[in-house]
């Protein structure tokens, strides 16, 4: 198999759906069921189950040859990719994953590192709710930019970047937009979202389960991104707290924000697994200690 052939095989073993995977790889839905047709015939079995056209499944020969496949993809593309950046003068790269959707506002962090180091590379990744550290214990980054605190024994916590206000989202025509600004105790009779599989902890920052008074904030649906929680909001089923910086990056129409007055700033830092420190990671958290704390637009 070609490196192209094998990438629409895995995409394919992962969404389990053309269309889907057409999307992601930007070819048609023909050009993915040829190129698995043409593996199966070369493998002289069938790879996909396609019984049921709405969603396929991997037979055990696609199961087998996913799982063989997988990291001697992931190792030909790295080294494609190092061979890459190499060429470029790029000796290694420092993948961030970040929650926060400001990476505008913190340039001065990124610029100065990429000044300090230019045989290094940055590469930024919007990171998951669901689960949030998972990608930092599986490998997939090496430095994630969360809000605090996060209390895992495995990860260290390194400087703070910044912190913000916070507001609620809430539909257009929602009766608290008659108001300029809120407080926790008026909203707690409206559901909020609440986020899969975050620690308890962690998520009760963001979103507190009750108000200073003690009154119980209503949990409501359960979304896994940010765009399940706006879409929840723009349709008033929810409202949403959010950090400031939503009020610049997510406008819409069918939105509005309002400031919260009883609640803290949301301080946001970089994280990293304790025993995955490195050279790269210690000149990123040495660069944010050395510029400092920076305000962002409010």
């Amino acid at each position: 198999m070609e490196l192209r052939e094998i990438e629409i095989f895995l995409i394919l073993a992962e969404e389990l759906h053309f269309g889907r995977a057409a999307e992601r790889l930007h070819v048609s839905q023909a050009r993915v069921s040829q190129a698995i047709s043409q593996q199966e015939r070369r493998l002289g079995g069938a790879l996909f189950d396609r019984a049921n056209r709405r969603q396929i499944r991997l037979t055990p020969l696609g199961r087998q040859l996913r799982d063989d496949l997988r990291p001697v993809y992931a190792g030909l593309r790295d080294s494609l990719e190092r061979a890459r950046l190499a060429a470029q003068g790029i000796t290694n790269v420092l993948r961030v994953g970040l929650h926060p959707i400001n990476a505008y506002d913190l340039r001065a962090y990124w610029d100065t590192f990429r000044t300090c180091h230019p045989q290094w590379k940055l590469r930024f990744q919007q990171a998951p709710f669901v689960d949030p550290f998972a990608t930092l214990r599986n490998g997939e980054i090496d430095v994630l930019l969360t809000w605090l605190p996060v209390e895992e024994p495995d990860l260290t916590v390194g400087p703070i970047l910044f912190a913000e206000p916070r507001v609620l989202a809430v539909t257009i025509d929602h009766e608290l937009t008659r108001r300029t600004s809120i407080s926790l105790e008026q909203v707690s009779d409206f559901q909020h979202v609440h986020a899969a599989s975050t620690p308890d902890y962690w998520y009760e920052t963001y979103a507190p389960t009750h108000t200073r008074g003690g009154r119980m904030i209503q949990r409501g649906p359960v979304v896994r991104t940010l765009d399940e929680a706006l879409t929840l909001t723009s349709v008033g089923e929810v409202v949403t707290l959010f950090p400031s910086h939503m009020t610049r990056y997510w406008v819409r129409p069918d939105v509005v924000y309002l400031p919260v007055r009883d609640m803290g700033a949301l301080p946001y830092a970089l994280v990293w697994r304790t025993e995955s420190e490195n050279d790269l990671v210690r000149a990123l958290a040495r660069t944010v200690r050395d510029l400092g704390q920076i305000v962002t637009q409010q």
